[in-house]
C-alpha cells in the first residue's frame, strides 16, 4: 500500500473486500506470552483454514 499509495483504485479495492468488525472472526493466540505453542488453539486455526480453502474451492467449482 505504501508503495503505491497514488493508486485510489487499487486502495478502494482492497478495502471492499475487508470483513466488517462484526463480521470478522477473532482467532485465539497460537502461543503463550513465553513462546510457547498452544496445541488447542493451533488446531482450532489450521480447522478454520482448510475450512476456508475448501469454501473457495466450491466457489470455484
Amino acid at each position: 500500500m505504501l508503495a503505491h499509495r497514488e493508486d485510489i483504485e487499487a486502495l478502494e479495492i482492497l478495502f471492499s473486500q475487508r470483513t466488517s468488525d462484526s463480521q470478522a472472526i477473532i482467532y485465539p493466540s497460537m502461543f503463550t506470552e513465553d513462546g510457547q505453542p498452544i496445541k488447542e488453539n493451533i488446531r482450532i486455526i489450521e480447522e478454520a483454514i482448510a475450512k476456508r480453502v475448501q469454501q473457495q474451492k466450491n466457489n470455484q467449482d
